[in-house]
């Protein structure tokens, strides 16, 4: 369309006609009337930007094949498709995993009581699960600290007051936070169930530490935490049979909600805009028909005037 009324224009059919249609012939994407400097500069353009994203791209790749740890397979998880949501039943088993054995050293800073709540407990048992745990409050009237217990508004409470008593503890290796592994660790929910299970042996010529464990998906093969899950390492409130690997995809689709809380509104929001953009595409293209039908289906006629 836009060739057509380049050559209209470029033939003065409609110079009569105002200021309009020389626009739409400046805008045409006709490459008639490209001068052969812009037909080369547009080219080498296009040829630099195609080479520096395959440049970019096979550096990224040879960047990840460099790396000394093995790369996490991918799992057929329940949230993978596009319009997937999260397993619930999962992700409240895996708050049990996390309760029952990651509790014990790692954190969620960024995860709230008020979070549990319609997602993996009903309001009253997360309020039950608050007020467990006794949070540090003050000062009183008096000036002086005091512990409660916890309510829905207050935040999952750490192992540990501080990074130094964190690494006394733990040998010198820092614990860290899981409120959003998944978002920083490459792979994701694959790395995490591909940690969680790949401890073995170290081979031959490879030399651990004192307090080291090796685990080929770790980066270095050095890790500093021990195996923690086996079977029956933790019970579950519905009876699931609690073998290792089973933890091990529970407590990894827990920290996938904890990293993204908001997956299955987002994607809702997703199926609803598809929804809306649908028909809002069929108008614009109806009413793009109707405003061009005048132009498409008009004859131009030339009439000369005879001279008398």
């Amino acid at each position: 369309m836009a060739a057509t009324v380049g050559r209209i224009c470029g033939a003065r059919l409609l110079k009569k006609y105002g200021l309009v249609w020389p626009q739409a012939c400046q805008l045409s994407t006709n490459t008639q009337g490209w001068t052969k400097n812009r037909k080369v500069w547009l080219s080498t353009l296009g040829v630099v930007g195609g080479g520096v994203g395959a440049l970019l791209f096979a550096l990224e790749q040879s960047v990840q094949a460099s790396g000394s740890e093995a790369h996490p397979p991918h799992n057929p998880w329940n949230h993978s498709g596009w319009f997937s949501s999260l397993d619930h039943a999962s992700v409240r088993r895996g708050y049990e995993v996390y309760k029952q054995v990651c509790k014990a050293c790692h954190s969620l800073q960024y995860i709230a009581f008020r979070n549990l709540v319609n997602v993996t407990h009903t309001e009253d048992e997360a309020k039950a699960e608050a007020a467990e745990v006794m949070i540090k409050d003050g000062p009183d009237e008096e000036g002086n600290y005091f512990e409660r217990p916890g309510k829905l508004s207050d935040y999952l409470p750490s192992p540990y007051p501080n990074e130094n008593a964190a690494r006394a503890a733990n040998n010198g290796a820092y614990p860290p936070d899981l409120s959003l592994i998944c978002s920083g660790r490459k792979g994701g929910e694959d790395y995490i169930f591909a940690l969680l299970t790949g401890y073995m042996e170290p081979p031959a010529g490879v030399v651990l530490r004192e307090g080291q464990n090796y685990n080929p998906y770790f980066p270095g093969g050095a890790i500093s935490m021990a195996q923690v899950l086996f079977d029956e390492a933790a019970e579950y409130s519905d009876g699931t049979p609690a073998t290792a690997s089973q933890l091990a995809k529970d407590v990894a689709t827990f920290l996938k909600w904890c990293s993204e809380p908001e997956l299955d509104d987002r994607r809702q929001m997703t199926i609803k805009a598809i929804g809306m953009f649908s028909m809002l595409a069929a108008v614009v293209y109806y009413y793009k028909r109707h405003k061009w039908s005048t132009l498409k289906s008009r004859k131009l006629a030339y009439k000369p005037v005879s001279k008398k």
